[in-house]
């Protein structure tokens, strides 16, 4: 048996940064070609944990970042105009796309796949839409559909 030290997150195995044991072939054949771990010397110790700390530091942040863009969507209500019928259901949709446009427009850039729209709006009125930011924050923009003024 083997000790290592993982870099990154091995399935079935362990998280980064911890020390596991194992067989001599899974080590050289699979986990140090990959670069997913370090043989546990001490320079690799030292080595891991300032990755580590770099990588905290990072993600520190990143989630700040994400807290401040939050709050900035959270002050914004869009408003789309489109045709529609008599029961309030648009002749096209809203999508993702439609509403990072609009976001972008409002000086808030988000790439459209952050935007968790289940399904287009096809609806007259007010709806919430969640944005994931980052795996902690999450956004909700207000979206206002109105009927468009001929």
């Amino acid at each position: 048996m083997i000790d290592l030290i993982l870099r990154e997150d091995v399935p079935s195995l362990g998280k980064a940064g911890q020390m596991v044991r194992v067989k001599p072939g899974y080590a050289r054949n699979f986990l140090l070609p990959r670069g997913l771990a370090f043989e546990a010397t001490d320079g690799n110790r030292k080595r891991v944990e300032a990755e580590a700390k770099a990588r905290d530091v990072r993600a520190n942040s990143d989630r700040a970042e994400a807290q401040e863009l939050a709050t900035r969507i959270g002050a914004v209500t869009l408003e789309f105009r489109a045709k529609a019928g008599e029961d309030g259901r648009l002749f096209g949709s809203i999508t993702s796309a439609d509403i990072a446009h609009r976001l972008e427009a409002a000086g808030v850039t988000v790439d459209r796949r952050k935007i968790e729209l289940e399904h287009p709006l096809k609806q007259l009125g007010f709806h919430s839409i969640p944005v994931r930011l980052h795996h902690d924050v999450q956004a909700e923009v207000r979206v206002n559909v109105a009927i468009e003024q001929q």
